[in-house]
This record gives C-alpha cells, sequence and structure tokens, in this order.
C-alpha cells in the first residue's frame, strides 16, 4: 500500500504548492456538481462554476489547451443552464428531463464537428500537436461539448457522451501527471453511469414527454 501512495505523491513532485491545492479544490467542487446533476438538483451549475473556473486556470498552465476552452464553455454553459432548470411551466413546474429529438441529435453531431475543427485550429495555431495527449484531447472535448449541451438542455442523453468522455479522460489525465484530476474522471464515470439510470427513471415516470 506504502507504494501505491509513494507512486501516487511522486506525480506532484515540482509541482507548485498552490497549482496542487487548486486542483484538489476543483475536483471536490466538479464532484459534487456531476452528483447535483445526478440527482437533478440546481446546484449542479454553482459548483460546476466554481470548478470551471479553477480547471481554467490549471489547464492553461498544463497547455492542454482544448480542455481549458472546453471548461471555459462549460462555465458560460452553467449559466445558461442554471436559467434553463429554473424555467416555469404554465403550471408552475421546472422543465423535466425529455429524450434527445431528431433535430437535437444533428445538432449534437454538428457541434461535435465544429467543435473538433476548432480545436484542432487551435492545437495548429499555437503548435501543440507535439503528443499524442493533443489528439486525444481534441477528441474528449468535442464528446464533451455535446454533452454539456445536452445537459443544460436536461435532455437524457448527455450521460452517453459523459460517460465516453470520461473513460477517455482517465489515462489521459494520468499521462500528464494530473492524478487528482484522472481519478476524479474515473469517479465522474461510475456517477454518469448512475446519473443516466436515475434520469431514464424520472423520464420513464412522465412517459409523455419521452
Amino acid at each position: 500500500m506504502s507504494h501505491i501512495f509513494d507512486w501516487f505523491f511522486s506525480q506532484y513532485q515540482g509541482i507548485p504548492t498552490h497549482l496542487i491545492v487548486l486542483e484538489m479544490l476543483g475536483v471536490f467542487f466538479g464532484f459534487l456538481s456531476v452528483w447535483c446533476s445526478k440527482q437533478e438538483n440546481i446546484l449542479v451549475y454553482p459548483t460546476g462554476i466554481i470548478s470551471t473556473a479553477i480547471f481554467v486556470y490549471i489547464l492553461l498552465v498544463y497547455g492542454l489547451l482544448g480542455d481549458m476552452l472546453i471548461n471555459a464553455y462549460y462555465f458560460t454553459m452553467s449559466i445558461y443552464g442554471w436559467y434553463y432548470w429554473t424555467r416555469k411551466d404554465a403550471s408552475n413546474n421546472e422543465v423535466p428531463v425529455t429524450a434527445t429529438t431528431k433535430k437535437e441529435h444533428l445538432w449534437s453531431v454538428l457541434i461535435f464537428l465544429l467543435t473538433l475543427g476548432f480545436i484542432v485550429v487551435v492545437y495548429a495555431v499555437f503548435d501543440k500537436f507535439n503528443s499524442w495527449t493533443a489528439y486525444v484531447d481534441t477528441l474528449t472535448t468535442a464528446i464533451f461539448f455535446v454533452g454539456m449541451w445536452l445537459m443544460a438542455k436536461k435532455k437524457l442523453e448527455n450521460w452517453v457522451y459523459w460517460i465516453v468522455g470520461d473513460i477517455i479522460s482517465v489515462p489521459l489525465y494520468l499521462y500528464k501527471g494530473l492524478v487528482f484530476t484522472s481519478f476524479q474522471y474515473l469517479i465522474f464515470t461510475v456517477i454518469a453511469i448512475y446519473g443516466y439510470k436515475a434520469w431514464k427513471k424520472s423520464l420513464d415516470k412522465n412517459p409523455q414527454i419521452a
């Protein structure tokens, strides 16, 4: 067990203390945000705003431009999602979980392709395609862009994108030396699976809006 701890903390040798503390805080609030999302709790957004603001800075330092931009996007979409989730219908009911329509699936594909193209341009302009992590980061960024958009719209399928992106992110961040963040994405994967099940159950209770 001591060898595991030694290896774990050896990943942070030479890393400034303030970055380690910020990463732990970002992971903590990120965990709260995903958990609140699973529970359909509006606190998903304020906690998410704190986490994404922290990671914008950290990812800039580590040169993961794709994920830095996606966290900036999360920040913006969290504000929109906060507004959207608190909307009321004529019966004063909050926005329910719904299934993604064919039109929204097409929008999802478009968002994925546009994001992929944009991040490729960003990496090319800054000459950052110097490691396999850059290509993986480009892919996960596009996946997460779609996931965040669907989550803000309270669509069940958002969890599918989170699950795929989270699984890919675990080895990516481990390789980059962000051990706490890698562990966070592993936990995110588990929560996302349960989140899908919880939202599916909520949707099944309202078949008329499926």
